[in-house]
């Protein structure tokens, strides 16, 4: 016989793809046990043993796994590789456990092996993309070349990147960092230096907003924010996490020896003549300091007011509003619902060379040539109230002011918006008839508030529909009227739709638009300030004036077929 009977089998020693072959006749019992010795001393996984010593081919082994385990067999050959999904899984888990993303059907992950029994694998892979993996069985051969071009081709990139195409550059001043202290052999790394910088490119091309470094007593983990939505992307080694906060401080201009205190600062990357800024946020935490890069990208200011999603009559009164000489323009919303992005938009289109515009953020996100911007420093005096006294000085056309927190700086900006500026300033309130009272709490007098508001736009981000997979919805009537559909909306005209999930996009979405509540302060609106109505009474009122809220807005992106029901009620549900 080719094998020893299956009784013969030591059951306590042989398990995985040795244990069927066994079973199957395709290999003896001791020279399975020889290749599972050999595995372990080479530090190999068994099928490389196994197609290293030519016991078993490729071809036959992936055929037995896939009757004997009933897992569908696939010919890689007839794969196009290039079309294959891309960062679903960091390359260095594909590369180690020899498997590949072939596709993607809602929340099943396929993935392609010659080993399906790794359950460590599937683990690892289900951990970080929290998806289900289910294994497609491949010949080993096809897939070794396949995944060692991936890895070489990546390899080559990031040495690329680091030979002189990717640079860092710091741009703001020394605030923390002492002059003779010596850059330490922990912060020049060299496998700390290139994480740093693979993660960074990962994170832009797959346009994550935010990067989170997360030190726990245990492990260390990277996340991304992607579409508003945090995703873990790798778990390295907990042993980096000193060495690479130090890296990053380095570069950001930061005191690498304070580790007991919050700090904040800034960094620069150069792609030959396109460059990308980073904001750079570092927390002391119980096992280590966590550390936030935001990237913020100077192109999306530029995109112009249609890229924001603005219906037209909403345009059109923000248009106006940025138009008028003077008064003071309110965008408010929650942290993260593209307020910056919003302001500076209207910067963008002001930005001519006859006006004068200064700014004053905390920090400055966006670097647009033409406009002055200023830094909030509290420690040296300068506050946005102070920033404000000042500009008063510097005859300015427009001001931006990064938010009003406090009653001096409401004040101030009220003051300048009644003599002859407009005012552009952000306020972190649920909708825009709540940012009047906001102001009213504050103690601004209600008619200051009157004559200098001349128009307050709420909004939210809300996940957009990812054009290849989207699928019509079947919604029962008696929900889409729950939702706010008025019931001539419901006449079976449209169609809604549903998220599905595909290789291009992210659980059904890709990319994010606005929803927006755009309210002029008309005459009626003023007189309900000035008897100091309440939020309801001013919501109302703009309700009558044809002034739609946050849902419905949203309602109408549902109707376009752009975003979900399940999207728009949860960003709206207030």
């Amino acid at each position: 016989m080719a094998a020893d009977s299956v009784a013969d089998v030591p059951q306590n020693t042989l398990s995985g793809v040795a244990r069927i072959l066994v079973h199957s006749g395709q290999l003896s019992t001791r020279v399975a046990e020889e290749l599972v010795r050999t595995s372990r001393d080479q530090r190999r996984s068994f099928v490389a043993a196994l197609i290293g010593t030519n016991a078993l081919t490729p071809s036959a082994l992936a055929h037995t796994l896939s009757q004997a385990l009933s897992v569908p067999l696939l010919d890689l050959d007839a794969v196009d590789t290039q079309k294959l999904p891309q960062n679903l899984v960091d390359a260095r888990t594909l590369s180690q456990y020899q498997v590949l993303v072939l596709g993607r059907r809602g929340n099943r992950l396929f993935i392609g092996g010659a080993d399906p029994t790794d359950q460590e694998a599937v683990d690892r892979i289900k951990f970080a993309t929290q998806l289900t993996p289910e294994w497609v069985i491949v010949e080993y051969d096809k897939l070794q070349k396949i995944v060692d071009a991936k890895s070489t081709s990546a390899a080559e990139a990031l040495e690329s990147i680091v030979s002189g195409d990717f640079d860092f550059d710091v741009e703001e001043p020394d605030t923390g960092a002492r002059p003779d202290e010596e850059v330490t052999s922990d912060v020049e790394d060299a496998p700390v230096v290139r994480f740093l910088q693979k993660m960074l490119i990962d994170a832009i091309n797959m346009r994550a907003s935010d990067l989170h470094f997360e030190p726990y007593e245990q492990t260390y983990r990277v996340r991304f924010r992607i579409d508003g939505e945090l995703r873990e992307i790798t778990q390295p080694p907990v042993v980096i996490k000193d060495k690479l906060a130090s890296r990053i401080k380095v570069i950001s201009r930061l005191d690498i020896a304070e580790k007991r205190v919050p700090q904040d600062g800034r960094m620069k990357l150069k792609f030959g003549s396109k460059s990308i800024d980073f904001r750079v946020s570092t927390l002391p935490t119980l096992f280590g300091e966590k550390i936030v890069i935001r990237i913020l990208d100077s192109s999306s200011a530029k995109l112009g007011v249609d890229a924001l999603g603005y219906e037209r009559e909403e345009k059109d009164r923000l248009m106006q509003a940025i138009r008028r000489p003077y008064g003071m323009i309110l965008v408010t919303g929650p942290t993260g619902s593209g307020k910056t992005v919003s302001l500076y938009t209207c910067l963008n289109i002001l930005n001519q060379p006859g006006i004068n515009i200064s700014t004053v953020e905390d920090p400055a996100e966006i670097n647009l040539p033409g406009i002055n911007q200023v830094n909030v420093n509290d420690k040296a005096g300068m506050n946005f109230a102070t920033a404000l006294k000042a500009f008063l000085r510097q005859d300015p056309d427009v001001i931006m002011v990064g938010e009003i927190r406090d009653l001096e700086t409401a004040d101030i900006a009220i003051k300048a918006a009644q003599t002859g500026h407009l005012v552009l300033s952000t306020l972190h309130t649920n909708d825009a008839p709540t940012t009047l009272t906001r102001l009213l709490n504050m103690g601004v007098p209600p008619f200051n508030i009157a004559a200098s508001v001349i128009l307050i736009t709420a909004q939210r981000l809300a996940r957009r529909l990812c054009e290849n997979c989207k699928a019509p919805a079947d919604y029962p009537r008696e929900a889409l009227l729950r939702a706010g559909f008025r019931p001539e909306d419901v006449d079976g005209s449209w169609k809604p739709y549903r998220a599905v999930g595909c290789s291009a996009c992210s659980n059904g979405y890709r990319g994010r638009l606005g929803l927006y509540q755009v309210m002029p302060i008309t005459e009626a609106l003023q007189r309900c300030i000035l008897s100091q109505g309440t939020a309801m009474d001013i919501a109302e009122q703009a309700a009558r004036e044809g002034v739609r809220d946050l849902r419905q807005s949203g309602l109408i992106k549902v109707r376009l077929g752009v975003t979900t029901l399940e999207e728009v009620i949860s960003v709206t549900n207030q």
